[in-house]
């Protein structure tokens, strides 16, 4: 494999400094980046990621706008791009209602008109932030990808369907390709022999997305009318508990990756024939934790 993929790592309490420590062989093994989601200080674990590095890529995906008025966004944006010598990418998005709830935010159902005020009002303070650092919109379906190809340098998509890929790719407009655009998508990822196993994994990784209506409207619209039918209705029937087994292993397929290193590889080369510039593997493991995966995925990328 000539291009390798990024990776995702989580620095949870009680593991920082390992998940450091882990970012720092993923760049002495090649890997293409790192990308840091939400659910802990994703901004501090990217500065902490920067200082340790020299080469890799770094960025949040992402860091919901709801939580950091976006001039206070723009100086700590500005403060990565300078200190990171232009390493550090700001993936940003409207994370997920129950999210919002919990930091008291909710009743935002403004996403598309909310993304575009806050990227323009993080312009606005360039003058006093210094030059941001490229931006990477969140995006699902078709509005918020052609907010990105206005108002950003790239789209990341979480959990999407490679099949419907080649189409969403074809939305983006050719000037914005010429230019550099970056399309990511973070794809939940287990290596081992026992595909059981790793689908199982997957079906516990991806159950709280089957709950979200807006990732079902994105997998009707990839294909998966039925089965997201069926999900809706074994919701309804208080069956919450199946419903990731409902999706079916069709769907299961398209959206993850499983199987032998060589399996895995083959699908991140298959992401890149989609049109995804930046396949980012989010790890895990049958028989550990998260410093077992990345070490399984080191291992299969050596």
């Amino acid at each position: 494999m000539t291009q390798m993929p990024a990776i995702t790592l989580v620095a949870t309490p009680g593991r920082r400094g390992k998940m450091v420590a882990l970012c720092q062989e993923a760049e002495k093994r090649g890997f293409a980046g790192i990308y840091v989601p939400s659910l802990a200080a994703a901004m501090q674990f990217c500065q902490s990621v920067l200082e340790a590095t020299s080469t890799i890529e770094v960025a949040t995906s992402i860091q919901p706008i709801y939580y950091i008025n976006p001039r206070e966004m723009a100086r700590i944006a500005g403060y990565l791009h300078e200190v990171g010598n232009g390493r550090f990418r700001l993936g940003l998005g409207v994370s997920h209602e129950v999210s919002r709830v919990q930091y008291g935010v909710e009743g935002r159902n403004q996403p598309v008109s909310d993304m575009r005020d806050y990227v323009a009002d993080m312009r606005a303070a360039e003058k006093d932030s210094g030059p941001l650092p490229p931006v990477i919109l969140a995006t699902l379906r078709s509005k918020m990808l052609a907010l990105a190809a206005e108002v950003a340098q790239g789209a990341v998509w979480a959990n999407a369907a490679r099949s419907y890929t080649p189409t969403q790719i074809a939305e983006i407009p050719q000037s914005a390709r010429v230019a550099g655009f970056t399309t990511a998508v973070m794809i939940p990822t287990v290596i081992t022999d026992d595909k059981e196993a790793a689908k199982e994994i997957h079906r516990r990784t991806l159950r709280m997305y089957l709950t979200l209506p807006n990732y079902r409207n994105y997998w009707k619209a990839a294909g998966y009318e039925a089965e997201m039918a069926a999900v809706e209705q074994a919701l309804a029937d208080g069956k919450g508990d199946t419903i990731a087994h409902v999706a079916g292993d069709r769907w299961l397929a398209d959206v993850t990756l499983f199987g032998t290193a060589a399996e895995v590889r083959e699908g991140v080369q298959a992401w890149r024939e989609a049109g995804i510039t930046t396949p980012i593997l989010v790890p895990s493991s049958v028989s550990g934790g998260m410093v077992k995966a990345a070490e399984e995925l080191f291992e299969a990328f050596a």
